[in-house]
């Protein structure tokens, strides 16, 4: 299991990372609304669905937001675990959701994982993701 920090951002994910890059060193690699099955407006479809930045042995991961969800510094980040095991997941996502909310069930995804978001009892957001993949 590795656990990672999640940033949103209202639309300006790829400059921030690129400024990360410049200051951190380190690799991005992007994957973009245009490249997902999701329905978004034309203009949104080259903002950043996903993005992993690497450096110095450390992982954060971001994205725009969708348009219809609005961004304010302080509450556009979340914790996302990644788990190698389904009935893992399974368990740490009930126990996280008790007293919490639950935003997006765990179901299967276009990118060949199990995926759920939920905001535990202490409104900390979390994301989780198991790879589909033998």
């Amino acid at each position: 299991m590795t656990l990672n920090p999640y940033i949103h951002f209202p639309g300006n994910c790829e400059e921030a990372l690129n400024f990360y890059k410049q200051c951190l060193g380190g690799e991005v690699k992007f994957r973009y609304f245009g490249d997902s099955p999701m329905q978004v407006a034309e203009e949104h479809r080259k903002k950043i669905v996903h993005a992993e930045f690497h450096f110095d042995g450390n992982m954060l991961m971001a994205s725009d937001s969708l348009p219809d969800h609005k961004i304010v510094a302080g509450n556009n980040f979340g914790l996302s675990i990644i788990l190698k095991d389904i009935l893992q997941m399974d368990s740490i996502f009930s126990q996280l959701a008790a007293g919490g909310e639950i935003t997006m069930p765990l179901q299967d995804t276009f990118w060949d994982a199990r995926f759920g978001m939920l905001t535990d009892k202490f409104g900390i957001r979390w994301m989780f993701n198991c790879s589909l993949k033998k």
